[in-house]
C-alpha cells in the first residue's frame, strides 16, 4: 500500500508498541500547522483502530483549500488572510480564488463573473416545485429539497468523471443558490418571486430577489450590500467542518455534485453549525432588554444552570474569531447607515458584547464574540427574519462545498468514506425460538 499523499512533506515516522506489535506510522508535515501520522496501515498492521469521536484528532483528507489555526485566530484561504479579502476583495472574486486556488486576472474574473451571471437563472418548472411546500415550512427544509432536485433539471452536468461537466455543475450551484435562496424567502412570504438582474452584481442581485416587488422600484444601498457580501465572504469556507465533511462523504460514494451539496445544507440546518446566529438572535429575544442582561450573564456563569450564551466561544478558535473582528465593523456600519442603534434588541446585543469584552470571567474562558452573533444582529438589521439566516450561510458556503467536493473527486488518494467503531453489544448468541422466550 502507497502511504504517500501528494502533497504533504514526509517528516520521519513514529513508532507504536501495541502488545507484542511495533508499527511504524510515516510523519507528514503540513504548509502550516501540526505534523500528521498516518495510520492507514494501522489496522493491518497490528489488527487496532483508533477511538476519535468527532473526528477532532484525525485528518480525514489532504486539502489545500483552507488553513485555520484556533489558537491564534488564524483563517486563510488559499493562503490569503481572511481580514484581507473581506476588506480588499469581493465574494465572487473569493468564489473564484477558493475553486482555482489563484486571484483572478482582470480578463479571468470579467469571464467568470459572466459565467455565473447567466446561470442565475433556473429552470421554470423548478418554481412550480415550491408549491409542493406549505408555506410555513423553514426555508432550510426547501433548500434541502429544491437544491437535491437539481440533478433532476440539468443531466449535462451529473458525470463526475468528466471534468467539464463538474465545472458546469459549479457554476449552476454558486450561480442558483441565490435564486434558490430568495425563492424560498419570497415563498414564504407569499410574494411573487423575482427573477434575476444580468447587470446587477451578484450580492446586489440576491438582495433584490429578496426585497423589491413588482409594484415600486427596489434600488441596492451600497453599504448594506457590501456588509451582506462580507459575510458570504467569511462563510465560503472553514476547513473539514461538519456539514463540508457531509458533502465529501456523500461525494465518496459516487454522489452526484447536486445531492451532495443538498447533504451539506442538511447538516448545516443543525443548531450546533450553521444554526448558531440564529440561536444567538433567539437568545438575545429571550433577555429582552438592556437591564435584564447582568441577569443572565450570572446565568451563564453559573453551571447548574441550564442556560448558555449562544453566539460565544467557537470549537475551534480558543482566540477571537478573525471572522467577528470583520464582521463587527460590517455590524457598525448597518446600524449606522439604518439608524437602528436603538433599536431594544440591537441595544440588549450591544451591552452584552461590552460585559463579555471587559468580564474577566470571559476573557479567561476566552468566550469572545463569534462571528454568528454579530452576522446575526446584521441580517437582522437587513431585513431578514431568523429562519433565513441559516439558508444564507447556506448560499455562501456553496462556493466551500464545491471546491472541497471536487478536490476530493480529484484527489487519487481518496476512497469511499467508512468510519469504523467499538463495538460494544452483546456477543454472539443464537436465535431463540418465541415459545421458549421469557
Amino acid at each position: 500500500m502507497n502511504t504517500k499523499t501528494s502533497g504533504a512533506i514526509p517528516n520521519g515516522t513514529a513508532t507504536l508498541t501495541y502488545g507484542n506489535k511495533r508499527v511504524e506510522l510515516p510523519a507528514f508535515k503540513a504548509t502550516e500547522g501540526p505534523d500528521v501520522l498516518d495510520i492507514r496501515k494501522l489496522y493491518g498492521d497490528a489488527d487496532v483502530f483508533t477511538y476519535d469521536p468527532g473526528f477532532t484528532s484525525t485528518a480525514s483528507c489532504e486539502s489545500n483549500i483552507t488553513y485555520i489555526d484556533g489558537d491564534l485566530g488564524v483563517l486563510l484561504y488559499r493562503g490569503y488572510p481572511i481580514d484581507q479579502l473581506a476588506q480588499h476583495s469581493h465574494f465572487l472574486e473569493v468564489c473564484y480564488l477558493l475553486l482555482n486556488g489563484e486571484l483572478p486576472a482582470p480578463k479571468e474574473m470579467e469571464s467568470f463573473e459572466s459565467t455565473i451571471t447567466y446561470h442565475t437563472m433556473v429552470h421554470e418548472q423548478i418554481t412550480q416545485l415550491f408549491r409542493a411546500f406549505r408555506r410555513d415550512a423553514h426555508p432550510m427544509a426547501v433548500m434541502v429539497g429544491v437544491v437535491g432536485a437539481l440533478s433532476a433539471f440539468y443531466h449535462d452536468s451529473t458525470d463526475i468523471t468528466d471534468q467539464r461537466q463538474r465545472k458546469i455543475a459549479s457554476h449552476r450551484m454558486i450561480a442558483k443558490m441565490p435564486t434558490i435562496a430568495a425563492m424560498a424567502y419570497k415563498y414564504s412570504l407569499g410574494q411573487p418571486f423575482v427573477y434575476p438582474l444580468n447587470h446587477l452584481g451578484y450580492t446586489e442581485n440576491f438582495m433584490r430577489m429578496c426585497f423589491a416587488v413588482p409594484c415600486e422600484e427596489y434600488k441596492v444601498n451600497p453599504v448594506l450590500a457590501k456588509a451582506l457580501d462580507t459575510i458570504f465572504i467569511l462563510h465560503a469556507d472553514h476547513e473539514q467542518n461538519a456539514s463540508t465533511s457531509t458533502v465529501r462523504l456523500a461525494g465518496s460514494s459516487g454522489a452526484n455534485p447536486f445531492a451532495c451539496i443538498a447533504a451539506g445544507i442538511a447538516c448545516l440546518w443543525g443548531p450546533a453549525h450553521g444554526g448558531a446566529n440564529e440561536a444567538a438572535l433567539k437568545m438575545l429575544q429571550e433577555i429582552g432588554t438592556v437591564d435584564r442582561v447582568p441577569e443572565y450573564v450570572k446565568k451563564a456563569k453559573d453551571k447548574s444552570d441550564p442556560f448558555r450564551l449562544m453566539g460565544f466561544g467557537h470549537r475551534v478558535y480558543k482566540n477571537y474569531d478573525p471572522r467577528a473582528k470583520v464582521m463587527r465593523d460590517q455590524t457598525y456600519a448597518v446600524l449606522d447607515e439604518l439608524g437602528k442603534h436603538d433599536d431594544p434588541l440591537l441595544k440588549t446585543a450591544l451591552e452584552l458584547e461590552r460585559i463579555a469584552l471587559q468580564d474577566d470571567y470571559f476573557i479567561e474562558k476566552k468566550l469572545y464574540p463569534n462571528i454568528d452573533f454579530y452576522s446575526g444582529i446584521t441580517l437582522k438589521a437587513l431585513g431578514f427574519p431568523t429562519d433565513m439566516f441559516t439558508a444564507l450561510f447556506a448560499l455562501a458556503r456553496t462556493v466551500g462545498w464545491v471546491a472541497q467536493w471536487q478536490e476530493m473527486i480529484e484527489d487519487p488518494q481518496q476512497k469511499i468514506g467508512r468510519p469504523r467503531q467499538i463495538y460494544t453489544g452483546p456477543h454472539r448468541r443464537d436465535y431463540i425460538a418465541a415459545e421458549k422466550r421469557g
